[in-house]
């Protein structure tokens, strides 16, 4: 029962994100435990390939510090089925795990106000 609430939970978040964004144009800034659970995620997820706090360490990943603010499709579908030498990642991180990321991504690291 309570994996059904939260699944419930976290489809209802996803689609008023949905709703805000095609409203408004833009994603509303994360919340700064939305924030800390992303850059935590990174840490121990991404940056072994994306550089601690997104700062490219020269070798052949995406510098997340140049990816569009407003890329957030580009981002998912990337993250989920891989693109050149990134791997998959659907099996692994759960879609509110990747939603963290993403608002640490988007924001540029930097935390919300």
């Amino acid at each position: 029962m309570k994996v059904l609430t939260c699944l419930i939970a976290g489809t209802l978040f996803c689609a008023g994100l949905s709703i805000a964004h095609a409203q408004t144009g833009e994603e509303p800034a994360p919340s700064p435990e939305q924030f800390a659970k992303g850059a935590n995620l990174f840490a121990h997820t991404c940056s072994h390939c994306h550089g601690p706090e997104m700062v490219n360490p020269g070798n052949f990943s995406f510098d997340l510090r140049k990816f569009p603010h407003d890329g957030r499709e580009r981002f998912f579908n990337s993250v989920r089925n891989g693109k050149k030498a990134m791997p998959p990642w659907k099996d692994i991180l759960h879609q509110d795990e990747i939603e963290a990321i993403w608002a640490y991504v988007r924001t540029g690291g930097v935390a919300p106000q």
